[in-house]
């Protein structure tokens, strides 16, 4: 019972063994099908999933790009053209400033998917007849997220536009500049193009300090914006602008240009240049005639370059105020010849050389000391290198190779080497303020910024003695008719012959009078430029810078100096009484 009762216990576990390895013969290979069919079904549900996702993922990514393409013309537009800042006159007065406009732009891509371009063509050129309708054809079937249709609609247009239900057809409101005074400050304020990016002047000089970079960085806002304030007094601009424009008609000149400069700053207070052109219309900006003719181009500015002789002679110590020059006759340079205009033949005395403009005495003066000391003295005063103001630099001047005795006779004179105007505002303030040369700016200066952008370069005596040279030009020599009572006017003219095919030409001249008011304490220097100016019956017929270019210096003084806050003075003694130079006149 023992035995029978252990096999039959031992026996279900042999059959259960048997059972289960038949079971694992005949169901295990399917079994494990299954599972692996499970696991693959698995792995494929996985793997849709994924490249579902990455095309979802791909779908989101098109759509921000396209969204995206789609305004980053718009995005461009309102970065730079909202956010440049006003510029203003010294006084707070507006020059430039952002006015909103309205735009029309396409989504080529959004409107083709819905839409006949033909048709939607023919729908805004009939709204816009002048739009050229075969590049607006283009542009439509042009695929891109953003095309402009037309910058600058009218609120009515506008609103047929809208009325079309074009779908992909949109407007902005962008920043358009304005200029409140026309083409008053055009030379000085230049221009922007169609995105409000400065093209020219102080536009391009704002963009060129870091504002297009931050345009494109997205770092810059209409209410993050501070003022750009100028040194140009608009009143005394209008003032300077109106006479040349009167001078320019008058005489029949080519040209006119003007500037007025804080001697002691060198702070800019009005420039023009006529022609001028209107900023708000950039078409009219076109043509050489246009040119801002104080820094681009250059002169050969004559006689008022003996200022510059006269002040390097006496600064050098070898002639004072009481030096005389024999003009009894023209003076030999080599092969060539040196006469005086109005030939006085007889010695004549430093301050009856600058009066009477006399070349034979300058000349005398410039080849005592020798070209090398010349040279250097022009450098010294900035005439050999250009003049960088915040409009930009200045053309470069043209300055003799060879430096013979010729060449610094001529140079004395005003001949022979030319310079941007500007350079010969500059180095002529020089001789009038204290003896310090001082780079022009348009914008304000701080007593610090001064002293950082001046250096000595002639002595304060020469500077004296060259004020008294002026106001005595103004009371007995060619700037007489420069004067203006109450106001010490100084100057000197100069009456340039131009150069005419490789020739100097005896009827076209470039005219100019360099004034300064008050001489005995010098505030402003006014140039006033006339190119090709021409004898009228008023002048008998004469052209030369005394009878046009001084008369206009002297309407401009009149009018400005009391804007400028100087108040006339009328018990000023001649300049040998109130200018103390120590000067004898011939004969005493």
């Amino acid at each position: 019972m023992t035995d029978t009762t252990a096999d039959a216990v031992e026996r279900p576990s042999f059959l259960m063994r048997t059972r289960h390895f038949f079971a694992w013969v005949l169901a295990g290979p399917q079994s494990e099908r299954l599972r692996k069919a499970r696991t693959r079904v698995r792995l494929a549900m996985l793997g849709f999933g994924a490249l579902y996702a990455v095309i979802a993922v791909s779908l989101v990514v098109y759509v921000v790009r396209y969204d995206r393409s789609a305004q980053s013309g718009v995005r461009s537009a309102e970065a730079v053209s909202s956010t440049r800042p006003d510029i203003l006159d010294r006084n707070g007065e507006v020059l430039a400033t952002d006015v909103r406009a309205i735009s029309l732009y396409a989504e080529p891509r959004k409107l083709a998917a819905s839409f006949d371009v033909d048709e939607a063509t023919e729908l805004l050129t009939a709204v816009l007849p002048d739009l050229d309708a075969r590049e607006v054809r283009e542009r439509l079937r042009s695929g891109k997220g953003f095309v402009w249709l037309r910058r600058e609609i009218t609120p009515a247009q506008r609103d047929q536009i809208h009325r079309l239900g074009i779908p992909g057809v949109g407007f902005l409101r962008e920043a358009k500049r304005s200029y409140p005074n026309g083409p008053t400050l055009s030379h000085v304020l230049g221009m922007v193009n169609v995105d409000n990016q400065g093209l020219g002047g102080i536009e391009r000089y704002i963009d060129n300090q870091g504002l297009a970079e931050l345009h494109r960085a997205g770092l810059v806002t209409d209410r993050n914006q501070a003022a750009v304030q100028l040194s140009i007094d608009l009143r005394v601009q209008h003032v300077l602008r109106d006479e040349l424009i009167q001078a320019h008609q008058k005489f029949r000149a080519k040209a006119a240009a003007g500037v007025i400069v804080d001697v002691n700053t060198g702070e800019v207070v009005a420039l023009a240049s006529i022609p001028d052109y209107d900023p708000n219309q950039p078409s009219t900006a076109a043509g050489f005639d246009r040119a801002n003719r104080i820094t681009t181009g250059v002169y050969e500015m004559g006689s008022v370059m003996k200022s510059l002789t006269t002040a390097m002679a006496l600064d050098s110590g070898r002639f004072n105020i009481n030096s005389t020059f024999d003009a009894r006759f023209p003076m030999a340079v080599g092969r060539h010849q040196v006469k005086d205009f109005h030939a006085q033949r007889r010695v004549l005395t430093l301050p009856e050389v600058f009066t009477f403009s006399s070349n034979i005495g300058t000349s005398r003066m410039a080849l005592s000391l020798g070209g090398e000391h010349q040279r250097a003295f022009l450098r010294r005063l900035g005439q050999f290198d250009r003049v960088v103001t915040e409009i930009g630099p200045s053309t470069a001047p043209l300055v003799p190779r060879r430096w013979a005795d010729i060449t610094a006779a001529t140079v004395s004179f005003g001949h022979g080497m030319s310079v941007a105007p500007l350079q010969a505002v500059m180095g002529t303030a020089a001789l009038v303020n204290g003896g310090r040369l001082i780079t022009p700016t348009f914008l304000r200066r701080s007593p610090e910024q001064v002293q950082a952008a001046s250096r000595q370069v002639i002595r304060p005596e020469t500077s004296n003695a060259m004020r008294f040279l002026m106001r005595l030009n103004s009371e007995r020599g060619s700037g007489r008719r420069a004067d203006v009572e109450g106001f010490y006017v100084g100057g000197k003219t100069g009456t340039s012959e131009k150069v005419i095919g490789g020739r100097y030409s005896k009827d076209k001249q470039l005219n100019s009078f360099m004034a300064i008011f008050p001489a005995d304490q010098p505030r402003y220097l006014l140039l006033v430029m006339l190119d090709e100016p021409r004898g009228i019956p008023e002048t008998h017929g004469l052209a030369t810078a005394g009878f046009n270019a001084a008369p206009t210096a002297g309407r401009v003084i009149a009018r400005s100096a009391p804007l400028l806050g100087l108040q006339p003075r009328f018990d000023l003694a001649p300049a040998m009484q109130t200018i103390q130079v120590g000067y004898r006149m011939p004969g005493r």
